[in-house]
């Protein structure tokens, strides 16, 4: 009797732990700009599967979330879980705030309908997991498929094949002796880093924080690159202050045969071109065969101070499963992270969506620095734009990179 009782006792406290930790609320920040927001829908379905847990789901601003976020966890207000981008993740780390989430991954239904190499990208700096990825782009390049039929041309696999190819294309399709198409629309002006990356990073031994930016192969890469410009001239002369809107609406004109984007841009291009214009990975530029893309995150995460951290898991675990991540992302036009739900995509055409997936293998962010701000936002753009235009040399270049790193 007295073992029957004691058994009944840890039944029934096993049974309050229980209903204690599924009544719970989470609070859950997110930033979502599209009027057409599925969260009240995502919110209500959970719900009703999970009785007990209500989730408070705020829609943050994006020009303050950071800001907001960082002050809250400071303030001891940190919501329970919240989405994060990989640029944040050093800073958040510092900050003890991020919850280690490689247990629940590993006891989640869901972990093997994750594209391959998803959570490798997202891992923490001592490969710990700390954010379940929920969307992402990656850049590929887009061409133009009846100029190359046009020229018999098939899409470059390597940087050689590129310089080919942009060359053909890079004519006078007129008669009247002006040069009116050209290969490749280089984006020179800001942001422009990420073409810039994709066709000098494969030869910068150890990246652009921990390599020579200045041995010989590194400049020899940058040096190549510019000599596109000013020697092959298969970008157009206004390339050295090309922005996204001049990048992209030169290819849909026909100005350019080819430039580099991600899938957020494929339903303007159809719109504008229909079959003519297709996407594939970018060309692999290093010695052996090693391409370099960027990739676009947007992740989930657990902070260390909620006290519903399991209800927390349950949700964001949610919000990264099969429909429910196509619905979060038909919001975003950003796309699934799901392997069920980019056979099924019907957001953007099939095409765009396997030059994403393909190019996931070799997929990158920057460096978590803060040097990577100022790269981006001064120093590359400026140096780049003078090194074009010949003000400064491709060695000159990439001393002003490495100063900027090496000077941390």
């Amino acid at each position: 009797m007295r073992k029957y009782l004691l058994a009944a006792g840890v039944a029934a406290a096993a049974l309050t732990l229980a209903s204690a930790a599924s009544a719970a609320t989470v609070r859950f920040w997110y930033h979502f700009d599209n009027p057409d927001n599925p969260m009240t829908s995502l919110v209500e379905k959970f719900e009703a599967a999970n009785p007990g847990i209500t989730i408070e789901a705020e829609n943050v601003p994006w020009n303050s979330y950071y800001d907001n976020l960082y002050t809250a966890i400071v303030g001891g207000d940190a919501p329970d879980a919240a989405m994060v981008k990989l640029f944040a993740q050093p800073r958040l780390l510092e900050m003890g705030a991020l919850e280690p989430i490689d247990d629940m991954i590993a006891n989640w239904d869901g972990k093997d309908d994750l594209l391959d190499g998803i959570l490798k990208i997202n891992a923490g700096p001592d490969g710990k997991q700390y954010y379940l990825p929920v969307q992402y782009v990656v850049l590929y390049l887009y061409y133009r498929t009846d100029m190359f039929d046009e020229l018999g041309l098939t899409p470059p696999k390597t940087c050689e094949e590129f310089r080919d190819a942009a060359i053909k294309l890079t004519r006078d399709t007129t008669g009247d002796g002006q040069v009116d198409t050209y290969g490749f629309g280089f984006r020179g002006g800001k942001g422009g880093h990420d073409h810039w990356l994709t066709l000098t990073l494969p030869q910068v031994e150890g990246g652009l924080d921990g390599g020579n930016l200045t041995a010989d192969g590194a400049v020899a890469a940058n040096q190549w690159t510019i000599d596109l410009f000013q020697k092959d001239k298969v970008f157009p002369p206004s390339a050295p202050n090309d922005g996204f809107q001049e990048i992209i609406g030169g290819f849909k004109q026909g100005l350019t045969g080819m430039t580099i984007h991600h899938i957020g841009s494929s339903n303007g291009m159809v719109e504008a071109l229909g079959d003519k214009v297709s996407a594939v990975p970018v060309p692999a530029c290093g010695p052996n065969g090693e391409a370099w893309t960027s990739y676009g995150d947007e992740s989930l995460a657990v902070f260390s101070s909620s006290e519903n951290k399991d209800a927390a898991w349950k949700w964001i675990s949610f919000l990264a499963e099969g429909d429910n991540n196509v619905l979060f992302n038909k919001a975003t036009g950003q796309l699934t992270v799901t392997k069920s739900g980019s056979a099924d995509w019907d957001l953007h055409e099939k095409r765009f969506v396997d030059a994403t997936v393909n190019s996931l293998p070799f997929a990158a962010v920057l460096p978590s620095s803060p040097a990577t701000s100022d790269f981006v936002n001064v120093v590359w753009p400026t140096s780049m734009q003078r090194a074009l235009t010949g003000d400064i040399t491709a060695a000159e270049m990439m001393q002003e990179i490495q100063d900027l790193y090496g000077s941390e």
